[in-house]
């Protein structure tokens, strides 16, 4: 079953929830492109841990929920790292400091930082991440994108209708399982599954796209039911990110 994890209302509420959706993946998105400037393990790992702590105390976001939400990024993120520092390029370089071997292979001191390097960016990417997802309203994101940062209007609410749509293809599946089961077919993964959920899923875009144009989006001005305004908290949490990761940049060097 595909399944969304849906912040609370006392997330949403929370200081960190009513912080305006396009200044928290502004911030999201300039901590991601200064973490590319670096390959220490520090700033990654800061950036990691200042957003989970944010997240549980200003977001009022559990522990538990932040943990259990990035937990697989993590996973994969020990693996991209391993795999990095074993067969990295720095290893067949024979002027390279050797730490260890495992059979055939060289563990260099360069790889091994490169390996941390990108498995320590991978965990911060899933912090930041789960930490925006889990204090941000879907609704809301997509009318910031509109009025503050004049997307069209198709684009956004049609990219925010594909995200809530996402839990109505596992129900598709399902029932689509449940249906060859009735039938005395085997319910598991076959390749007719895909053709019949695909079959649905244009469907449910056919309908959609109906809908959006019977409701006039995209043919002209629009009054707006929520409006999204910049507040006192955008203004205090731009300087508080950019110094943040200023210094933690300047602490790797």
């Amino acid at each position: 079953m595909i399944a969304r994890l849906e912040p609370e209302e006392r997330q949403l509420e929370s200081p960190l929830g009513r912080l305006g959706p396009l200044t928290k993946l502004g911030i999201s998105v300039v901590w991601l492109l200064g973490l590319t400037t670096t390959t220490s393990i520090s700033p990654p790992l800061a950036l990691a841990g200042a957003t989970l702590i944010a997240a549980a105390t200003v977001g009022r976001v559990p522990l538990r929920t932040l943990v259990g939400a990035a937990l697989p990024l993590w996973a994969a993120a020990l693996s991209v790292g391993f795999f990095n520092a074993v067969f990295a390029a720095a290893n067949v370089d024979p002027g390279a400091t050797e730490i260890a071997r495992i059979g055939p292979l060289r563990l260099t001191e360069m790889g091994i930082a490169g390996g941390l390097g990108l498995g320590a960016r991978i965990v911060a990417i899933a912090a930041i991440g789960v930490a925006f997802a889990q204090t941000t309203d879907s609704t809301r994101l997509a009318d910031a994108l509109v009025q503050q940062a004049h997307l069209p209007d198709r684009f956004a609410y049609g990219a925010l209708a594909a995200y809530q749509a996402l839990p109505r293809l596992g129900e598709d599946l399902t029932t689509l399982r449940q249906a060859r089961r009735i039938r005395g077919l085997r319910a598991s993964w076959h390749p007719r599954l895909l053709i019949g959920l695909l079959v649905l899923a244009i469907r449910h875009g056919d309908r959609l796209a109906l809908a959006m144009d019977a409701r006039g989006f995209g043919s002209g001005p629009r009054s707006r039911y929520r409006v999204v305004r910049w507040t006192w908290l955008d203004a205090v949490a731009v300087p508080v990110a950019l110094g943040l990761l200023l210094g933690v940049l300047a602490l790797a060097r």
